[in-house]
């Protein structure tokens, strides 16, 4: 199973990562979204929480996207 939490994803971000989250309010809230949607990714995967595989390919969507986002906010900063 791969990692897929933002600074293994995003790795040459981590000091803007740091530095966003504890001065942008709105790239906070995405951090902390993308977080829980990762987790709950990897808890299905891990067997911990059951879900369909529409469900998960679901959770996978939202959290490429929030990926995205962060990444447009983090190329921006």
């Amino acid at each position: 199973m791969q990692q897929h939490d933002l600074i293994h994803e995003l790795p040459e971000f981590k000091a803007k990562v740091d530095v966003l989250k504890a001065s942008n309010g709105e790239f906070s809230r995405l951090v902390d979204e993308y977080e829980a949607v990762n987790r709950q990714v990897v808890n299905v995967e891990t067997n911990i929480e059951p879900a369909t595989d529409f469900a998960l390919e679901d959770m996978k969507k939202r959290r490429l996207m929030l990926k995205d986002q962060l990444y447009d906010i983090l190329k921006a900063a």
